[in-house]
């Protein structure tokens, strides 16, 4: 499976500056990020990142989706989800193979993004590659930090998009207002639950956010399947896994008081990563036969050849 590109993996700094410096316009609609990335102002459609209000041709879809995101997401639904899908019994299969599997859909809740899933995971851990040569992990983050999409799977019982993408949120407390249309979880039955509608819910101060549930979706499954499996990742390999999706907390910074101090150590490297899972979202082509060897040894150094799923 090859995905041609126009993009190449060793253009280094100076030629990208270079390049720019030689046009105005690309001035105007790009910065750099980290020192090397260059991340446009825009996404696909044409629209600054994450703007749920602009008018596209997915505005009332996305909308849709988190309506029926927020009336579903409680706190017996994600003990439910956690319950069976932890059991990892549905399938084994390699990262790689996870890879493949995602190509076939398409995230409905991304506002910026209407590729395959394969070209967003090569786009962010080839731009974090570039940037930081030397942290190999935080490239195959890059590359499986969304692959909890395969609960779209039919083999995965083909959960719904609602209950598989779009920004996390702890359940069990209060909602903050700072998530995306909020305004929908007036529709959710613990809403108006007092053990579940005050600041902290069910949860103590500093509880620290793996005692935390979190609105169930691929973000929670693949940081249960890498944990399960005994990756050799680093604690910040699964911080970014599992909060990737956060906004909340790592845009607008709610629910800092549920976090404890290795929380705040790894917020550090989420909030690097997010940059680049973010702003790489865009139409330029990965090589995949080019980039599969390094992705392929970074597989066997971190992961077992088979995981269970």
């Amino acid at each position: 499976m090859t995905i041609h590109i126009d993009h190449h993996p060793d253009q280094n700094r100076d030629e990208i500056v270079e390049k720019n410096q030689g046009n105005v316009k690309e001035q105007e609609t790009e910065h750099v990020l980290d020192g090397g990335f260059v991340a446009p102002h825009t996404n696909s459609f044409g629209h600054t990142f994450r703007d749920y209000d602009a008018e596209s041709g997915r505005r009332r879809s996305v909308e849709d989706f988190y309506r029926t995101n927020h009336i579903g997401q409680t706190v017996d639904f994600v003990k439910r989800m956690r319950e069976a899908y932890g059991k990892l019994n549905r399938t084994e299969m390699s990262i790689w193979e996870c890879c493949e599997l995602l190509n076939e859909f398409i995230d409905e809740s991304d506002p910026d993004l209407d590729e395959p899933q394969i070209e967003h995971l090569l786009q962010t851990a080839e731009a974090i590659r570039k940037d930081y040569p030397d942290e190999d992990w935080l490239h195959l983050t890059g590359l499986i930090h969304d692959l909890g999409k395969v609960l779209l799977h039919p083999s995965f019982g083909e959960l719904p998009q609602w209950a598989v993408v779009g920004d996390t949120y702890p359940v069990g407390c209060a909602f903050d207002e700072s998530i995306v249309h909020h305004k929908y979880f007036k529709e959710n039955p613990d809403y108006d639950n007092p053990s579940y509608n005050t600041k902290y819910g069910i949860y103590t101060e500093g509880c620290g956010l793996d005692n935390v549930f979190m609105s169930w979706g691929h973000d929670d499954y693949m940081y249960l399947v890498a944990k399960e499996n005994e990756t050799t990742l680093p604690s910040a390999s699964l911080f970014i896994i599992r909060y990737h999706s956060f906004y909340a907390l790592h845009k607008s910074e709610a629910y800092k008081h549920l976090m404890n101090n290795e929380d705040r150590e790894n917020m550090k490297w989420l909030k690097v990563f997010n940059k680049y899972d973010l702003y790489s979202k865009s139409k330029f082509r990965i090589n995949v036969e080019e980039v599969k060897p390094y992705y392929l040894s970074l597989i066997n150094k971190y992961f077992p050849g088979k995981l269970k799923w």
